[in-house]
């Protein structure tokens, strides 16, 4: 029963996987940024150490308890994930570029030399004890490797989105404050199986699912959630707010919580910037829906491009 559960899974992580990509490769062509360049190449690495690690340790483990003998394979499965560890290094130093890209700042010169040196240092070190001979319990060593190592540089990532360079970031404010939180909390989720199992397959099941699916959310929120279209230099100023306001009956205050809408604002803010109660800015954005036929803020800025394009 769980090597149908375990084979199901994998053709997830693999639909998973060309979804990620093919997602990133296409916000990629459409911005044309470096910022969404760095986004692929974490989308690349890091499944590419989910199928040489993650999957490799389970194919060791279910195909080979026949031929080799306990130790044996439990050491060849340990030497999988290791081999597949430079992938997730890599992956990580992309998720951090992407984050720093995101929100506006520069690459330091000597960052990238760094972080390789840290971590392959590390790998390097944890290589040693997991094919020398020693007493140490190497599937105890990898999982809190990479659970205190994940953690670490999703927390950065999430700190380097959720609080931009003077300003400078490329992204919505609303976007901010959705992808910060939603990125370092799925990570977290990923770890809590991985933090308890020891050699339960239900447990490695259910992480392995978390894994590949927690990594389709940058690229499927930045696709089909995001209000960064209105955010590109392609757009805000051009958008024919007037025309747009005359076809759908849109009033002049309306109008004016569309604007701070396309600006990032939240409804708080809002109502501050216009000096009105939260709950008229509510019932101006749920009359503005309903004109409009749309039911979001992502819908609504979609809505005001394909206008434009008219």
């Amino acid at each position: 029963m769980m090597k149908l559960i375990f084979y199901l899974i994998f053709i997830i992580s693999v639909a998973l996987t060309s979804g990620g990509i093919i997602l990133a490769s296409r916000i990629r062509n459409r911005f044309r940024s470096d910022v969404f360049s760095t986004l692929l190449y974490f989308q690349v690495f890091i499944y590419t150490f989910g199928f040489y690690g993650i999957w490799g340790q389970v194919a060791v483990k279910m195909l080979l308890p026949d031929i080799l003998s306990p130790a044996s394979l439990s050491k060849l499965a340990d030497i999988a994930i290791l081999l597949g560890l430079p992938f997730l290094i890599i992956a990580w130093l992309m998720l951090i570029r992407f984050a720093e890209g995101l929100s506006g700042r520069k690459d330091h010169k000597w960052f990238i030399f760094w972080f390789l040196l840290f971590n392959f240092t590390v790998l390097t070190a944890m290589g040693y004890f997991i094919t020398g001979k020693s007493s140490f319990n190497n599937t105890l060593l990898i999982k809190e490797y990479y659970i205190i190592m994940s953690l670490f540089y999703y927390f950065i990532a999430a700190y380097l989105i959720h609080f931009p360079w003077k300003g400078r970031q490329i992204i919505h404010d609303y976007d901010r404050r959705v992808i910060a939180p939603a990125l370092f909390l799925i990570m977290l989720v990923q770890c809590v199986p991985l933090f308890f199992y020891t050699s339960q397959t239900w447990l490695a099941a259910i992480f392995i699912f978390a894994f590949f699916l927690g990594n389709t959310f940058l690229p499927v929120y930045l696709n089909y959630c995001t209000l960064l279209p209105a955010y590109t230099s392609e757009t805000n100023s051009a958008i024919p707010m007037e025309e747009f306001c005359r076809k759908f009956d849109v009033s002049p205050r309306e109008l004016d919580v569309i604007r701070e809408i396309c600006n990032g604002l939240s409804n708080k803010e809002i109502s501050e910037k216009l000096f009105i109660s939260l709950q008229t800015v509510k019932d101006h954005t749920h009359r503005i829906y309903i004109k409009t036929n749309v039911k979001n803020r992502v819908q609504l800025i979609n809505s005001l491009k394909s206008f434009e394009k008219q």
